[in-house]
């Protein structure tokens, strides 16, 4: 780990987490750096196990950047990994999360700032812009009004994505940060709603908050590898229902959920969302790792 030393407590670490990116990073740190608040705050970069040339830019970013920044280099595989290895080396009581193929507005900070200035939020996603009108229209969201979820209320999927999420550190600790089996470099895709989803049963409120903005640049277009992803998704949104129905506090939003594909899907998602749903409780059941819920809960605001 390296860094550059600063003297005041930061008020906001943003973690960015990257893997084999060295040709598309430079524009992504680049606009990292017009990042301005007059908050202190800190910037986390998470080298995943890169083979490339991923770790000589980030050491070379963090040793002149024009913000406090520490490198960390997490071996193991998976953004879930990546980002726990973040969060353990930042400092702040808010952690913010963009992916390394989106471009902060320069207010970001302030903006997730301006969110969590509300003792009652503990979580939440922020605007996510389409980049290059080129791309496929997916992996966004622009909605002008935000959507709260009250403590304990069902975390609809698609209304908290991990390309620009925060969440406060108490909640982070509490839950024991994300489940290492979700994610991109996992077998399911749905770590960023199972930590919110989580974050809800333990008691807090948070949702969607279109003040902090980024810009995603994910270059995919219409074609087998979109069709691929958007499978994932239907594959981890299963998962995401069947960690649902095993936790007791969140059972019969698993349960509803289901009911409601079975009726409403066509039968090409419902088959992809059924076998996440039956893979993630063997996977479990194999393992003999229960799902993890939030059992420490704070009261309800």
């Amino acid at each position: 780990m390296s860094g550059r030393p600063d003297r005041a407590a930061p008020s906001l670490s943003l973690v960015v987490c990257t893997r084999d990116r060295a040709e598309r990073l430079p524009e992504m740190l680049g606009s990292l750096s017009q990042l301005a608040s007059p908050e202190p705050w800190e910037l986390v970069l998470v080298d995943n196990a890169s083979v490339d040339g991923t770790a000589r830019q980030l050491t070379g970013f963090a040793a002149s950047a024009p913000i406090p920044t520490v490198l960390v280099h997490e071996r193991r595989s998976g953004l879930a990994n990546a980002r726990n290895a973040g969060v353990a080396a930042s400092r702040a009581p808010i952690v913010a999360f963009i992916d390394d193929d989106c471009y902060p507005s320069s207010t970001l900070v302030d903006e997730w700032l301006a969110v969590f200035a509300d003792p009652a939020v503990g979580y939440g996603s922020g605007r996510i812009l389409l980049h290059d009108p080129g791309d496929a229209p997916v992996t966004i969201r622009d909605d002008a009004e935000p959507w709260y979820f009250r403590p304990g209320s069902y975390v609809r999927p698609g209304v908290i994505q991990g390309a620009n999420m925060a969440l406060r550190r108490e909640v982070l600790e509490a839950l024991g940060g994300f489940d290492p089996i979700l994610g991109p470099g996992a077998p399911f895709n749905c770590e960023d709603v199972d930590i919110a989803a989580r974050a809800s049963a333990l008691g807090w409120g948070g949702g969607y908050f279109p003040g902090p903005t980024v810009r995603h640049h994910h270059g995919r277009r219409p074609g087998p590898e979109l069709d691929a992803l958007l499978a994932s998704y239907d594959h981890g949104r299963g998962a995401y229902w069947a960690s649902l129905l095993l936790r007791s506090g969140s059972r019969r939003h698993g349960l509803r959920n289901l009911m409601v594909s079975v009726v409403r899907k066509p039968s090409s998602v419902l088959r992809r969302e059924l076998a996440g749903m039956v893979e993630y409780i063997s996977y479990r059941r194999r393992s003999r790792s229960p799902a993890p819920d939030g059992e420490r809960r704070r009261a309800r605001r």
